[in-house]
């Protein structure tokens, strides 16, 4: 029965549904829809699906018409004692309070149960955070370090980067000084010698080397370099004996 209003539910605790047009009453004060009553009470023997009491009874089960009519109104306690009216009336009162009663325990259950999984779900919602936190957190250490060893890549960058360009401009001053010496070595391989009292002649004369140039400089160079090559030996020769140059002159 809901608290909120005046309408009975199903006490088969997988259907809980709202009564209406007939519902089968026990003497156990339990009631129960039209289809489960049709279908529990059917078979024999017949036990309370709520309490499992036994219900070997004539009168134990009654299937009643919760909204009757008029004239049934009328005549249902039509002749009847006042205290026997006021019995049968204290009896249904006593029902409807007793399924009301146990409404309300139902739900004080479903509360406590509902109360019971929230504070579970509460305490893993907490656990949840927590973990999640301590994952934040380090993920937060993890950036803050990815940011330090990015900020470094790109100060090695830029130091490559400069360094490079660096040698790109010595590179470049480098090309430029092997194109203008090619240019004069290719200049001076093409150029026409110059003819002089028909003896022909480059126009750029040869330099000879630094030891045979003329003047005392260049005599004491010619010495030194001799000197350093041995020049005793340079000008001492030693004639041939003349045992040995026999054996080469034949005779007629």
């Amino acid at each position: 029965m809901s608290i909120c209003d005046d309408t009975l539910l199903c006490n088969f605790p997988k259907c809980r549904a709202k009564l209406s047009a007939f519902a089968w009453v026990t003497a156990c004060s339990h009631v129960f829809c039209d289809q489960h009553g049709s279908e529990k009470f059917s078979r024999s023997p017949v036990i309370c699906p709520a309490c499992s009491s036994a219900l070997s009874g004539k009168l134990d089960i009654v299937r009643m018409e919760l909204s009757p009519s008029e004239e049934y109104k009328a005549m249902v306690l039509t002749g009847l004692r006042p205290d026997i009216v006021l019995d049968i009336s204290s009896r249904a009162l006593a029902f409807w309070s007793y399924q009301v009663h146990q409404e309300r325990i139902y739900q004080e259950y479903s509360l406590s149960r509902a109360e019971s999984q929230l504070k579970q779900m509460e305490k893993m919602l907490t656990q949840q955070n927590q973990s999640r936190e301590l994952e934040l957190t380090a993920l937060k250490g993890e950036i803050a370090s990815l940011k330090k060893m990015m900020d470094e890549y790109k100060r090695n960058y830029s130091e490559v980067s400069e360094k490079l360009m660096q040698r790109n401009r010595q590179y470049q001053k480098l090309q430029g000084l092997y194109d203008s010496l090619r240019i004069i070595t290719m200049k001076d391989i093409h150029q026409p010698p110059v003819f002089h009292s028909g003896v022909a002649r480059h126009a750029t004369p040869q330099r000879s080397p630094p030891f045979l140039s003329l003047g005392p400089e260049g005599d004491s160079r010619f010495l030194s370099a001799l000197e350093a090559d041995g020049g005793k030996t340079f000008f001492q020769f030693s004639s041939p004996g003349r045992d040995k140059c026999r054996p080469f002159i034949r005779k007629h």
